[in-house]
Parts: C-alpha cells; sequence; structure tokens
C-alpha cells in the first residue's frame, strides 16, 4: 500500500466521523502519516470548531512543512476567525518567507486578536536565510517596524507576542535555520528593540507582558555579553603556548 492509498483511507476516516472525539483521533492519525496529500483536509480540520482536531492539525501541517505553505496562503478563511488563527499558528510554525505578507497584514488590521496573535508570533518566526542576501535588510526592516507597531496593541496577548518576536529578532543568529539576527544586519537597529522593550518594561499595564519584556532583555543582554567576550577568550586561547612533545627536560 502506497502514501496515497494510505492517504486516501485515513482522509475518509476524518469526513465520516460521526463525534468529536473521533473527529480528533481520525485527524490525529492523518496528520502523523505527514502525507503532503493530506493537507487540504488538515487545513478543512482547522475550521471544524473543535480545537483538539484543530491542534492535530496544525501539528501535522508544521511537520510537512514548506509543501503545506502554499495551500495555506490559498484556503485561508477569511469568514472563519477561528480557523484563520490556527492557520497562521501553522504558517509560524513552519516559518516560510512566503507568509510574510499575510503575517503583516493580519498582525497589523486583523479584527481578531487570536489571528493578530498568531501572526505577531509569526513575524518573529521566519527563515531568513530563504531570502536573497540583498533582500534580507529590507524585509528584517519591514518586519522590525510592524513589530514595533504591534507591541502597542490594545489586547495584552497580541503585545506579549510581539515581544517574544523581538526577542526572536534580536536573537535569530542563534538559530541557524532562521539565518542573521537584526542586530547582525541592521546593528543601528538594534537600539530601536531595546528602546521599546524598556519602554513597554516601564509602562505597560499587564504584569505578563512586563514579565515576558523582563526575561526577553536578559536573553538580548546574556547574548551580547556572550558575543562580547568571545572574540577575547578566543584570542587568549590562541596565546596559549604549547609545550613541544619532548621539550620538557630530559
Amino acid at each position: 500500500m502506497n502514501n496515497s492509498d494510505i492517504a486516501q483511507i485515513l482522509i475518509r476516516a476524518v469526513e465520516e466521523a460521526d463525534s468529536s472525539e473521533r473527529l480528533v483521533d481520525a485527524v490525529q492519525e492523518l496528520a502523523a502519516a505527514h502525507i503532503e496529500e493530506s493537507v487540504p483536509t488538515l487545513i478543512a480540520a482547522l475550521g471544524y470548531n473543535n480545537p483538539g482536531a484543530a491542534v492535530a492539525a496544525v501539528d501535522g501541517l508544521i511537520a510537512i512543512g514548506e509543501a503545506a505553505v502554499s495551500p495555506l496562503l490559498e484556503l485561508i478563511d477569511d469568514y472563519n476567525y477561528g480557523a484563520r488563527a490556527w492557520a497562521l499558528r501553522a504558517l509560524a510554525g513552519i516559518g516560510d518567507v512566503r507568509a510574510l505578507d499575510t503575517l503583516l497584514e493580519a498582525a497589523k488590521t486583523d479584527f481578531s486578536l487570536s489571528v493578530r496573535r498568531a501572526a505577531a508570533r509569526g513575524l518573529g518566526t521566519l527563515r531568513w536565510h530563504q531570502l536573497p542576501p540583498e533582500k534580507v535588510e529590507s524585509v528584517q526592516t519591514q518586519v522590525l517596524e510592524a513589530l514595533l507597531l504591534i507591541s502597542q496593541d490594545p489586547e495584552w496577548v497580541v503585545r506579549y507576542a510581539a515581544v517574544t518576536s523581538l526577542e526572536t529578532l534580536a536573537m535569530s543568529g542563534d538559530n541557524p535555520q532562521s539565518g542573521n539576527a537584526i542586530t547582525a544586519t541592521l546593528p543601528d537597529q538594534e537600539s530601536r528593540i531595546t528602546n521599546q522593550l524598556q519602554q513597554m518594561f516601564d509602562t505597560d499595564v499587564d504584569l505578563g507582558v512586563r514579565t515576558r519584556v523582563k526575561f526577553a532583555q536578559e536573553k538580548i543582554q546574556q547574548q551580547q555579553h556572550q558575543e562580547t567576550f568571545a572574540p577575547k577568550r578566543k584570542l587568549q586561547e590562541t596565546e596559549v603556548e604549547v609545550p613541544h612533545r619532548g621539550g620538557g627536560r630530559r
């Protein structure tokens, strides 16, 4: 039995599920198969008003990866904000830069806080290495401008997501899949991130947001400390005189 046959059996199980529990089980089995043919069915499951099935579908779409991006962008439900939020979570988990425009628009303008939150988080997971080198700086600037705006969103969960993405944007050099951090490609913009985080720490009305900001500040400062002292340590290591084998006293 090939993958296509397996996919059809699992898809039929989803379509014929006659209870919430069976639907969750069927979607989980379909998602676990990691078969590209299942993508449209997994996307449909995002709109079934069944959180368990939606979580499983998101996990399956993320596991399938880049092959799921175009269908997700084409099939995003503009009328079902719940399904739209789940779709954006899947796109965020994949991190493909083809979702950039969709994430930017949703994060800045969508009426649903769950959609804005998912999109804000997705802006911090983009894989910069997928971009042509000459476009990285302009796209990172665009994303930074959006996150600085989103960090003033009236809903605390959206601001919280913006903080996580600002942190990731500042530290994405630690992630080989993301590529260079904005502090490496646009060092003059680093202060905008740190200043915004400090302003949020000083003024945000929500304790959870302020706590998350503090965590981000500590992570960024830790990385800066490591980057400052790493070259010095490397230089010191190269300066250590290694005795020649057999060069001791005879």
